[in-house]
Parts: structure tokens; C-alpha cells; sequence
């Protein structure tokens, strides 16, 4: 096919899912417009990635080769429900392919959740990472202690951030206003509550054993913790638990024999707790009330967590939620509320009976739910790709009849919009600014700033 008789797809989302099906679909002979709301590519890379993790950012390398293919062309600051709608993509492209992510945070659904003091992880993450919506969040951390809901790598990520000495930080791409606030900050002692036991971790071992090696922070696990129920147990043992999860267990028990150092702050684990409420003042958080689970059997031979009765409660005056994430609807693109996910089967995005609506396709977190790594991102996408070579290959995503330059439609629409090229001339500014403080980069963090740039 020549370029002008390929099929024309457009991509909504700029982060891994949608770098990774651009690069398919473009070994598939499409052509590939990619948008997203923000002026910068990357979307979990760039603002989801802890800053002291810079190895995991390389995968852009992988990105940037996508996009110099002459069939590939990105378009940043173009927002879906904003600037376009899904009828206008569907009518300029052949098919549509959302990768929009989990952007919003699952709520504990608890008294005192909403006082000051009690945030989702996801925005004191975007809030480090320099995201240009998450600038304006103020985050009051001269406490002495704070409280982290959740057993995922989001959650080990904020503690560990919260207790990063300053020569750990100051080599990073963390947000200059969050760097400076780290720099200050009174908070000394982190908690990790999980509402399962040990076993049932959800950590990767990598970043689970990177505790261990923190400058100024002690790892504290109690002893008791890792003498394992019975049921645990005999799940670690079986085919149903996953070698993540027995390695985990050697990590938390070699954590636990050890001698705490002395060291200036500590991060604690702590297992078999539910929040029910969170304390406060009437305004701000002064603690949160757990109540003390045990695991059983549910029935089928899978730990489940069940509380006692029993409750204790803990002084804090932070708290922050990982307790899972979720899409959010999107225009008029089909949506599932209960599950947070673009309502789809198996990538096919289909009405509410079922039927598989042509032409619209959906990868990535907000495919399957918010689960895996970066890298299995890569898998889902071609898992999606496949459906669409299929459909190709069958007619059922017929060619439409072009209806201009879609790159001169989209500048119509949003006539300072970002290319590929005006994304080069921000990321060198940043650069440039992170070389002069000997860091990687140093975030541009306004939107009308980065566009001034780019298209100068």
C-alpha cells in the first residue's frame, strides 16, 4: 500500500500501550496519528515512574524509534471530549484505538476519607513526577508519620519517596516543587498497611528488596508477621500462589531478623489491617483506625482476609490510598462505571449487548483493568492489534473516504497543538535546564509554556 491508500488509525493516548500498538500496527502497513491531551509523549513513563527508577524510563528509546517511521505522526495537547469528539475521529479515521489508562484512584469509602490529610496516591505521584495537572495540589508534610493504604509498588514507591535523603532525590527528574518540599519535610516514619497477610504482597521482589537498601531509612517487620497462618501457608506452597510471592516471604523474613541501625526515618509493614475510619480534628488527619483481620479459606483454597472485631488505632497526619485504579468515561465512547474500563471484548470495543462496534478498538489498563508492568502493556496491545489485522483481513473495517488532511483538521481544531518535532524542542529544554543542576531533565510544568516552546 502507499501511504495514501494505507488505512488511517488513530491512537488516543501517548503512554506505553499506545507506543507499543503504534509500533504493530505500524509492522501491520497502517498509518499511525497518535494524540493525547498533553503537550509531552510517554504518559506513565514520564509522570508514573518513580523518579529514583531512571533505568525504567529507557523504554522510551523504544518509542522514539517508533516514531521515526514516515508513517507515524504525534499530536500532543489534542484532548478527546475537548478539542475533538469520538464522532469526528471515527468520521476522519478508519479505526480508533484508545489506550487511555487508570487516571482515577479507588476510594477506601470510609468516614474522615475526604479530611485534610487523606490523599490518593495517584496525585501525590503525579504531584512528584511534574504533572501538569497536579502542580497546584499542596501536600502538608510536616508530620512525623505517615500511613500508606495498599500493597503494590505505587505504594512502596510513595514511602519511599517520603523517605529519600536529599543526596538520593537531587540526581532525579522529581519535580522542582516537590523537591523542595522534600527537602523540608518533617516526616520521619512511614507505614505500609496491607489487608492480607505477608504472602499476599502484591510488591515486585525488585522493589520490595530496594527497601533494604535505603541511605536514611530502617525497614521494620515484626517477627510475628512472617510466622505464617496455616491457610497462607498451604496456599504459598501450592500451584496457586506465584514465585513473586514466596520470594517476597524470604525478603519480609530476612527483614525481619534484622537489627534496625539507628537510622534517621523507617518504613514499617504492617499486615492484617483494614482502615474503617480515618481520625481527624474535624479538619486535618490525626490518625486512622484499623481493624485487625485473619486469614481463611475461600473455599477454594485461596486466603481471604475477614476482620475480628478488634480495632486499633494509629497517630499519622497523612494518609495516602493505592488501593487500585480506575478509568473514567471519555465523550461518548462506551463505558463500563461498575469496572472503570471502556466497555470492550477482548480489544473489539462493543455496545451494551455485546456486538463489537466497528472500527474502535481499546488496549491497555483501561482494557483489562490496572494490573502488570510497563512491559505487559506490550503483550496487551498486540493481543488488540491481532483483532484488528483479523478485522482488517476480513473487510470489516472497510477504508473511508478521506476527508482531507487529518493534520490540517486537528490544527483547525487546536491550532497550537504539539508535534513530533515541537516534543524534541521541550524535551531538549529540559535537558538543558536538568544539565546545569547536574539532573536528568528538569519538568516543564505548564502546558501554555511547553506549547510556547514547541512552536516557536
Amino acid at each position: 500500500m502507499t501511504p495514501d491508500t494505507k488505512l488511517r488509525a488513530v491512537i488516543v493516548g501517548a503512554g506505553p500501550s499506545g507506543f507499543y500498538a503504534a509500533g504493530q500496527l505500524l509492522a501491520e502497513d497502517f498509518a499511525v496519528d497518535l494524540i493525547d491531551k498533553l503537550p509531552t509523549p510517554f504518559g506513565l513513563v514520564r509522570f508514573g515512574v518513580a523518579p529514583d527508577h531512571p533505568k525504567i524510563k529507557n523504554v522510551t528509546r523504544v518509542f522514539e524509534k517508533t516514531a521515526t517511521n514516515e508513517n507515524f505522526r504525534f499530536f500532543g495537547a489534542v484532548e478527546l471530549g475537548r478539542d475533538v469528539t469520538r464522532e469526528e475521529l471515527l468520521a476522519h479515521y478508519d479505526l480508533v484505538l484508545y489506550t487511555l489508562g487508570t487516571s482515577s484512584d479507588n476510594r477506601l469509602g470510609i468516614e474522615g476519607e475526604d479530611l485534610e490529610g487523606s490523599h490518593p496516591a495517584t496525585t501525590f505521584v503525579a504531584w512528584y513526577n511534574g504533572h501538569p495537572g497536579a502542580t497546584d495540589y499542596d501536600f502538608d508534610l510536616s508530620c512525623d508519620r505517615a500511613v500508606v493504604i495498599g500493597n503494590g509498588n505505587v505504594a512502596i514507591d510513595v514511602a519511599r519517596m517520603l523517605v529519600l535523603d536529599e543526596d538520593e532525590i537531587q540526581p532525579t527528574d522529581t519535580a522542582d516543587h516537590a523537591v523542595e518540599a522534600f527537602k523540608s519535610h518533617g516526616i520521619k516514619e512511614v507505614i505500609i498497611l496491607g489487608r492480607r497477610g505477608p504472602a499476599q504482597a502484591a510488591f515486585t521482589n525488585p522493589e520490595l528488596l530496594e527497601l533494604g537498601e535505603l541511605k536514611r531509612a530502617d525497614v521494620i517487620v515484626d517477627p510475628e508477621q512472617m510466622k505464617l497462618d496455616e491457610v497462607s501457608q498451604k496456599w504459598l506452597d501450592s500451584d496457586l500462589a506465584e514465585p513473586t510471592n514466596r520470594r517476597n516471604v524470604d525478603i519480609m523474613t530476612e527483614y525481619s531478623t534484622r537489627e534496625p541501625e539507628g537510622k534517621s526515618h523507617r518504613v514499617v509493614l504492617k499486615y492484617l489491617r483494614s482502615p474503617v475510619e480515618i481520625l481527624g480534628d474535624g479538619k486535618k488527619v490525626t490518625g486512622i483506625r484499623v481493624e485487625i483481620n485473619e486469614i481463611i479459606d475461600d473455599g477454594n483454597g485461596n486466603p481471604k482476609a475477614v476482620g475480628t472485631g478488634v480495632t486499633e488505632d494509629i497517630e499519622c497526619g497523612l494518609v495516602f490510598r493505592s488501593i487500585g485504579y480506575r478509568g473514567e468515561p471519555v465523550d461518548t465512547v462506551p463505558f463500563e462505571p461498575k469496572r472503570g474500563l471502556i466497555r470492550n471484548e477482548g480489544g473489539r470495543v462493543t455496545d451494551e449487548e455485546g456486538n463489537p462496534l466497528p472500527g474502535e478498538y481499546v488496549s491497555g489498563w483501561v482494557k483489562r483493568g490496572p494490573s502488570g508492568v510497563i512491559g505487559t502493556n506490550k503483550k496487551d496491545s498486540a493481543d488488540t492489534v491481532e483483532k484488528i489485522v483479523e478485522d482488517r483481513d476480513a473487510g470489516k473495517i472497510p477504508a473511508k473516504e478521506p476527508l482531507g488532511d487529518n493534520r490540517e483538521w486537528l490544527k483547525s481544531k487546536v491550532p497550537d497543538l504539539v508535534e513530533w518535532d515541537g516534543w524534541t524542542k521541550i524535551n531538549e529544554r529540559e535537558v538543558a535546564l536538568g544539565e546545569a543542576q547536574g539532573r536528568p531533565r528538569v519538568k516543564l510544568v505548564d502546558i501554555e509554556e511547553m506549547k510556547r516552546i514547541a512552536n516557536a
